[in-house]
C-alpha cells in the first residue's frame, strides 16, 4: 500500500467555493459533524468552513431558495483532495458509521468516494495516487478511468476521522448546458489543457494535473443556467499563480474570481 503525502503541486488552487443553502443549520451541522470541517468563521448568514485553517467552503443562508430545475447548470460535486489513503480510509469510515450512503470509485490516478450533502450537492472525497504511477497515453497526459474501489481501503484506517489538515479542493466538476463553450471558456480562463475526453464529458488540468476542472452535459445538454435564487453552487475562487486579477462569469452564469 502506498500512503505517501500528496506529491504533486500545481500553480492553480481553488477555494473557498460558496454555496447557497436553504438551512444553514442543517447544511453546517453535516459539513461540521459528518464530514468534520471546522468552522473558521460564522454569522447568522453566513458560515466559513475550513481543514487545518484552509478555508474550502463558504455556506450561505438563503431561506427562500428554490431548488434548480434538473436540466440547469451547475455543481456535479466539488471534489476534497486529503493528502494520504489511509486520510481516506479514516474519512470513509466516518462516513459510514454516520448512515450517509456512498459510492466510490477507482480512477487509476487517484481513488475517490462520493456522497451528497442534504440539500443534493455533490461532494467527491479523493486521494491522489503518486504521479509516477499515474498510467499515461502516448502523448505523456495522465489516463483516467473509472473501476471498482478496492474493498479493502475501508480496513486501511483504524479509526473514524474528518477531513483532516492538509485537505484542498484539488478539482471542480460542473454541469454545463453546452459543452464546447464551457471547455472554451475554462481553458482559457485558468489556462487548462484538455486532459481527457468522453462523451458529454471534458477533464481539464494545469501543470500535467489529471484534472482541476471536470465538464458535463450528462443531465443538463440543452438546458439553462440556474435562476436567479435558486439554492446551489454561487460562486467559485481560483488562484493562479504568476496571473491576474479578473473577476468573470463562465457560460452558466457561475461568478469566477481569479486571484494570483
Amino acid at each position: 500500500m502506498n500512503d505517501t503525502t500528496r506529491s504533486f503541486h500545481t500553480g492553480l488552487s481553488f477555494g473557498p467555493l460558496c454555496l447557497d443553502v436553504a438551512d444553514l443549520p442543517r447544511a453546517s451541522a453535516f459539513y461540521t459533524g459528518v464530514l468534520g470541517l471546522d468552522v473558521l468563521a460564522a454569522t447568522s448568514d453566513e458560515t466559513l468552513l475550513g481543514a487545518g485553517g484552509e478555508p474550502l467552503i463558504t455556506l450561505r443562508a438563503r431561506p427562500d431558495a428554490g431548488v434548480p430545475p434538473p436540466r440547469a447548470a451547475g455543481l456535479f460535486h466539488v471534489a476534497f483532495l486529503v493528502p494520504t489513503r489511509t486520510d481516506l480510509s479514516a474519512a470513509l469510515r466516518r462516513l459510514v458509521g454516520a448512515g450517509v450512503p456512498v459510492g466510490s470509485a477507482d480512477h487509476r490516478v487517484s481513488e475517490a468516494i462520493y456522497i451528497s450533502d442534504p440539500e443534493g450537492n455533490g461532494i467527491e472525497i479523493y486521494r491522489d495516487r503518486p504521479a509516477d504511477e499515474w498510467p499515461r497515453r502516448a502523448d505523456g497526459r495522465p489516463r483516467i478511468a473509472t473501476l471498482a474501489l478496492d474493498p479493502d481501503i475501508l480496513g486501511v484506517a483504524t479509526r473514524e476521522a474528518g477531513l483532516p489538515p492538509g485537505t484542498i479542493i484539488g478539482h471542480v466538476h460542473l454541469k454545463m448546458n453546452d459543452l464546447d463553450e464551457a471547455v472554451g471558456f475554462y481553458r482559457h480562463a485558468l489556462g487548462l489543457d484538455v486532459i481527457a475526453r468522453l462523451p458529454g464529458a471534458t477533464f481539464l488540468g494545469a501543470d500535467g494535473y489529471h484534472h482541476h476542472v471536470g465538464l458535463n452535459t450528462w443531465q443538463s445538454a440543452g438546458g439553462d443556467p440556474p435562476p436567479a435564487g435558486a439554492r446551489g453552487l454561487a460562486g467559485l475562487t481560483a488562484r493562479r499563480a504568476g496571473g491576474a486579477h479578473a473577476d468573470l462569469v463562465d457560460p452558466a452564469g457561475l461568478p469566477l474570481q481569479i486571484s494570483p
